[in-house]
């Protein structure tokens, strides 16, 4: 495929960010109506192992040589390549998404090449018919359904007490962050799709990250012993809840709603207008009961798609 006449396309660079935040805000408020994702959501991407900027991703560009569209194949577990793509509002339906889903799926296709069970995923909002449209033609089919939870911060938030039995505070790094990946790595065990990683590479990738704030993160612990994590960055006015995880051991004690808590006080007393996280909404541990009794609501939805 070629794209139409006018646009060009090439690799991002770092100094694009902002561009590539720009057209992410713009679908999604021509899409919910609210801006949900932004420039967090690349940074933390790029940060990703293995990701190679110059190979695995594109921007597309106008006449005049504005970003009017972003996508990237991102290496994730051995064997698996996750993706997704984002056209401006104003510049669809001319071609330009299925050429850049072509361009993704070749260069998926590419870095599977030595993995002949292999697997393709692609993400996309729920509404998105017509790239699902795309999607199935290419043989993909839609595996999972994800939410992006949010609760509004201009209400002072009260945490109040801990769970009887369970200190709840900031870690102090270095040192704790094995205990916060041996956590989030039990936590997640019977997650969908889980894999465990290694802790070199988890810290890598969280250290790296241009909005790494360990100040932000808190530990649980029952009897000196940590049963309990969350991780959180600020991205502008907002703060993200990365991982929140309680070891199937001390769950149904309020540990996960009261670490929100926690984060969503200290979120509010920086200053941010908003808090939001992700979530498997087929969560076998009842996480978005938990987020909705913290008062949390879906603000947007998508679908994971593979092949």
């Amino acid at each position: 495929m070629i794209l139409p006449a006018g646009y060009g396309f090439r690799a991002p660079t770092p100094d694009d960010l902002d561009a590539i935040a720009a057209v992410l805000i713009a679908d999604d408020t021509a899409g919910v109506g609210q801006s949900v994702l932004g420039a967090g959501l690349v940074q933390g991407q790029w940060n990703t192992t293995g990701f190679d900027m110059a190979t695995d991703a594109w921007v597309v560009l106008d006449d005049s040589e504005t970003i009017i569209a972003y996508g990237h194949a991102l290496p994730d577990d051995e064997g698996i390549i996750r993706s997704w793509g984002v056209v401006h509002p104003s510049h669809r339906s001319r071609g330009i998404g299925s050429w850049l889903l072509t361009r993704i799926d070749d260069r998926a296709h590419a870095l599977l090449a030595d993995f002949p069970s292999g697997c393709f995923r692609h993400s996309i909002s729920a509404d998105d018919h017509a790239a699902a449209a795309m999607l199935q033609e290419r043989g993909l089919r839609p595996v999972r359904h994800f939410w992006y939870m949010g609760i509004d911060l201009t209400d002072a938030i009260e945490p109040g007490p801990a769970p009887d039995g369970i200190d709840i505070a900031a870690i102090k790094p270095p040192d704790d962050l094995t205990a916060v990946h041996a956590v989030l790595q039990g936590a997640f065990a019977e997650d969908w799709d889980y894999q465990p990683e290694p802790f070199d590479q988890w810290a890598g990738e969280a250290i790296r990250h241009p909005n790494y704030d360990p100040a932000l993160w808190l530990m649980a612990t029952a009897d000196g012993e940590p049963v309990g994590a969350l991780t959180a960055t600020v991205d502008g006015d907002r703060g993200w809840i990365g991982e929140v995880g309680v070891l199937p051991s001390h769950r149904g004690r309020g540990i996960a709603a009261h670490l929100l808590r926690r984060s969503f006080a200290t979120f509010a007393r920086r200053g941010l207008k908003d808090a939001m996280l992700n979530v498997d909404s087929e969560n076998p541990t009842g996480a978005t009961a938990v987020y909705e009794r913290a008062g949390m609501r879906t603000a947007w939805q998508w679908d994971l798609w593979e092949r």
